[in-house]
């Protein structure tokens, strides 16, 4: 029987994070210098945890936020399917009030049950199920890895946390999160379990 352990985190803060800048799949960006400082956080707090294996999506924002952990030793494997949702036309933009418009409008979209919805050039949470499902499909096939830290992105990461809970993804705004924070969930070979919720504790220490 398989047994996991999944440490998910979202990537650790970009310069359009801070700025408030729409990024999703087109945009690869950098970690800032407060992003730096996320990941240096992240590892100090769970550097004796051992991972046997590391995922991350395909955008340099998630290696960068993990990299102390690859200059280990643990394996790592990029999945695109779990980059970050694509914004299409929006990548990029400031948040403007007809930006803020048109996102408040795709989230309603969402909330009831539109989940077709997207941008124009961007895709819309049922397209992002179906290659997080694949990305999923890849990671559980590995049963000796017991252990597995995955880096991902924000929007992505309440969708797949939708799909490991059974929760429809019309209940995606249920996970909140921020830079560099945990999820935790153990699969007990049946079910997926949340047991550490947005957990950030370790962005507290100095």
């Amino acid at each position: 029987m398989i047994q996991k352990t999944l440490y998910i985190v979202r990537h650790g803060q970009t310069e359009l994070n801070r700025l408030g800048v729409v990024q999703g799949r087109g945009m690869d960006t950098d970690l800032n210098d407060e992003g730096r400082k996320q990941a240096s956080q992240f590892y100090d707090a769970y550097k004796s945890i051992p991972f046997d294996k590391i995922y991350i999506s395909a955008l340099k924002r998630t290696q960068q936020s993990i990299q102390p952990f690859i200059d280990l030793g643990i394996p790592y494997q990029k999945l695109s399917g779990l980059d970050e949702l694509a914004w299409g036309i929006h990548e990029g933009q400031p948040a403007t009030a007809q930006n803020k418009a048109a996102f408040l409008q795709i989230m309603r979209d969402w909330l009831d049950g539109r989940l077709d919805s997207k941008f124009e050039g961007g895709e819309s949470p049922n397209e992002v199920e179906i290659r997080e499902r694949e990305a999923l499909d890849v990671i559980m096939s590995h049963p000796q890895e017991k252990t597995v830290l995955i880096c991902m992105h924000g929007r992505a990461m309440r969708l797949l946390l939708c799909i490991l809970s059974g929760k429809p993804l019309t209940e995606m705004d249920t996970f909140p999160h921020q830079n560099l924070v945990l999820y935790k969930v153990i699969y007990d070979g049946e079910k997926f379990e949340i047991v550490d919720f947005n957990n950030s504790e370790h962005l507290k220490q100095s």
